[in-house]
């Protein structure tokens, strides 16, 4: 499995570079290498972002096990309205990239509109994820994502901008109103004022659109005040639940058993569990971290609280536990290994646990 994964992250990025090679037939090798490479940047951010979110998703109203995850920065109920705007956005600044200025001229216009639209969107994003009050660690997988939009689309509105001004102002028409309008427009101090008064009626036409499917005439901003322990909430979570402590090895039992070879029941915080080997050594291990070096027990006890079991609560399944069983295999042993190196009698402490 593990050789299948590193082959896959092998692959992909080869097929992907000849596929957008392919794309981009006409541009320089230089070019298309810095392209990719910053594509493939675009699709990290955009895997830590979710990655982020999945461990944040839980609504203001929702009463949540801290350690299972954390609060959403963006309300469920006006989501649409983002995921829209971001849609557009991200439309708009493919096409612009891949055509730029041989784009019709109104898909054009649309797509610099989107584009721009985005960028005030992104930078909320940047200041609603930046601090969580509940001092989650996650915060920093929000902020790749749009810093990397807001960076590519000054980038390309720039390129855009310069190359149609430059072709703008060697243009002249019969008409002397048009010869008029494109010596205005070819003026960089008169450009930010027409692109303005763009914006405005296609921001509007965007937000109708949306009200009609059930969406609030300003849920572009309720989609960050109507959640909590983020930047711009405004709503309360209720108290805290309290911590359930199911694990990862302890989901990883619930398996086929002649996979995970089950071996007892134990008692855990008073409640009958299955136990097999792989979790006797790794309780064993922690114990023997605990013991010797407790700072160091804490720094692993918060890591596996805080991603362990978030983890374990998305593997309900004989298959999904067969997987994990067998991806902790090596963690298994080197946890046997260390406990046979610092342990007078090992299997005496691996034996009595949960019991």
């Amino acid at each position: 499995m593990v050789v299948v994964v590193i082959l896959f992250f092998i692959i992909c990025p080869i097929v992907g570079y000849f596929f957008y090679k392919q794309l981009r037939q006409k541009a320089k090798p230089a070019t298309i290498v810095g392209e990719f490479v910053f594509i493939g940047l675009f699709i990290i951010a955009a895997a830590s972002f979710c990655l982020g979110w999945l461990f944040n998703a839980d609504d203001y109203y929702a009463a949540i096990d801290p350690v299972d995850g954390g609060y959403t920065p963006f309300a469920s109920k006006h989501l649409p309205t983002l995921i829209v705007f971001f849609l557009l956005a991200f439309f708009g600044l493919f096409k612009l990239w891949l055509k730029g200025r041989s784009l019709p001229p109104l898909l054009f216009s649309l797509c610099v509109v989107f584009v721009i639209m985005g960028i005030p969107i992104s930078l909320a994003v940047i200041f609603q994820t930046g601090h969580n009050t509940e001092q989650r660690d996650e915060t920093f997988l929000f902020a790749a994502l749009p810093f990397f939009y807001i960076v590519t689309s000054i980038t390309v509105l720039f390129k855009i901008v310069s190359a149609e001004a430059v072709a703008a102002s060697s243009k002249t028409y019969r008409n002397k109103f048009l010869n008029y309008l494109n010596q205005k427009l070819t003026k960089t101090e008169t450009q930010p004022l027409w692109i303005f008064l763009m914006l405005v009626p296609v921001f509007v036409i965007v937000v109708a659109i949306l009200m009609l499917f059930g969406q609030d005439a300003n849920s572009i901003t309720k989609v960050f005040t109507e959640t909590t322990t983020w930047n711009f909430s405004q709503k309360t979570h209720p108290p805290f639940l309290d911590h359930k402590g199911h694990y990862l090895c302890t989901v990883a039992v619930c398996g086929t058993p002649n996979v995970v070879k089950p071996l007892r029941l134990g008692k855990r915080h008073g409640h009958e569990i299955i136990v097999n080997r792989q979790l006797l050594i790794a309780n064993a291990f922690e114990e023997l971290i605990q013991e010797k070096w407790p700072k160091l027990h804490q720094i692993i006890r918060a890591f596996y609280d805080r991603y362990g079991y978030p983890l374990s609560k998305k593997i309900n399944t004989a298959k999904g536990s067969n997987f994990v069983y067998r991806i902790m295999k090596p963690l298994e042993y080197t946890f046997l290994i260390v406990l046979y190196l610092c342990c007078i009698k090992p299997e005496e402490k691996i034996a009595k646990q949960y019991t």
